[in-house]
């Protein structure tokens, strides 16, 4: 069980603090959640404290891996389908994942369409919340701005030739 003003992150809200941990009665249950304050932009969540772990409520990731997870935006390959309606699903899912290097696919694709073909209104959405999953963490576990991290990401995105799959 995580304590109170514990870091923690929620794979489609990002990285937070436990702010409290409270005894609430919905429909007729009483349960226990966590109260999340998310480091980016300021939302709370409520987390059933038994669902937690099924939600996929973890810890952060170390210095070393944020750095891991940051270089990645350099090497890591995209694989995404020209069908709108399956890449949507796809990177819903890798997001769902709460796995960063998914979310990095999700992201570095992203920006990749948006660069050569534009994107819808969903899937502008959709990067905006990858990036904040992202750079939420990051901020929290190397101490920087949400400015800095995404500068990063995007000159690491724009310095490599991108050899897009599409199936």
């Amino acid at each position: 069980m995580y304590q109170v003003d514990e870091q923690i992150v929620h794979p489609m809200h990002g990285a937070g603090v436990i702010e409290e941990i409270i005894e609430k009665k919905i429909n007729g249950v009483s349960r226990l959640y966590y109260v999340i304050k998310l480091s980016i932009g300021g939302m709370t969540v409520m987390v059933p404290v038994d669902s937690a772990e099924e939600i996929g409520i973890r810890n952060l990731i170390g210095v070393d891996r944020a750095d891991q997870i940051l270089s990645m935006f350099g090497t890591v390959e995209i694989d995404m389908t020209t069908n709108w309606n399956k890449r949507y699903r796809e990177n819903v899912m890798r997001i769902k994942s709460g796995d960063m290097e998914e979310v990095v696919k999700v992201i570095k694709g992203l920006l990749v369409r948006e660069r050569d073909h534009g994107l819808s209104t969903g899937e502008r959405k959709m990067l905006l919340t990858a990036k904040q999953i992202l750079i939420s963490e990051v901020v929290l576990v190397k101490g920087l701005t949400y400015d800095a991290v995404e500068r990063e990401i995007l000159m690491q995105v724009d310095a490599v030739q991108v050899d897009a799959v599409t199936v």
